[in-house]
């Protein structure tokens, strides 16, 4: 996706721990120009699956899945990192390991919000270890929905998550995929085929 690519050259900025902050049109300050191409990338790509539930995990994902959402006009349900007095205690959790900030999390989403007869999509901002893809893989499947796949912004191909989330037959669309990248040398992206396919580096 050429547009996030030119967003994220211009703006990216590689921090220490192959972490890469887009905060400035991703994550903390959105641009909806460029959520809205997302969204409707992502609803391209899943035409041919049918969708009732959008699923994400919060907080960064949530933007970003709600503006998917109108495309597929499903509903948006985002899985809690904390549970708050008012959520219940009738609930699907699984465990959550973030990358980022390195924490460990029980993500819960209540029991009423995914039925069996759902389809699933989840979306997410970034995949890197694949541990919140899997943690929302996890729920649908406890909630015995079926998963029509997970739609990724950025994808960090040089570690483990996508591959792991591919060898387990879950469809992963990333719009983009990294290569590598640090602060001197800057950032290479790499086609978004399948892994069993030959990658192309992009300079």
């Amino acid at each position: 996706m050429r547009i996030l690519k030119d967003r994220i050259l211009a703006e990216g900025r590689v921090l220490p721990g192959n972490i890469l902050n887009v905060g400035s049109f991703l994550n903390q300050q959105a641009d909806i120009d460029l959520y809205n191409e997302i969204g409707r990338e992502f609803a391209r790509r899943f035409s041919g699956e049918r969708v009732s539930r959008i699923l994400t995990i919060e907080a960064s994902g949530i933007g970003i899945a709600c503006i998917t959402a109108q495309y597929f006009k499903v509903p948006v349900v985002f899985a809690r990192k904390f549970r708050t007095k008012t959520i219940g205690n009738d609930l699907y959790g699984a465990e959550v390991s973030s990358y980022t900030h390195g924490v460990d999390y029980t993500v819960v989403v209540p029991r009423s919000y995914i039925k069996r007869e759902d389809s699933v999509l989840l979306i997410d901002d970034f995949l890197a270890n694949g541990c919140a893809l899997e943690g929302l893989v996890s729920l649908t499947r406890a909630a015995g929905a079926r998963l029509a796949g997970a739609g990724v912004v950025i994808e960090k191909g040089f570690q483990p998550g996508g591959r792991r989330l591919r060898e387990r037959n879950i469809r992963v669309e990333s719009l983009v995929v990294i290569g590598g990248m640090d602060a001197e040398t800057g950032i290479r992206f790499l086609d978004p085929v399948q892994p069993t396919e030959a990658r192309t580096v992009i300079r």
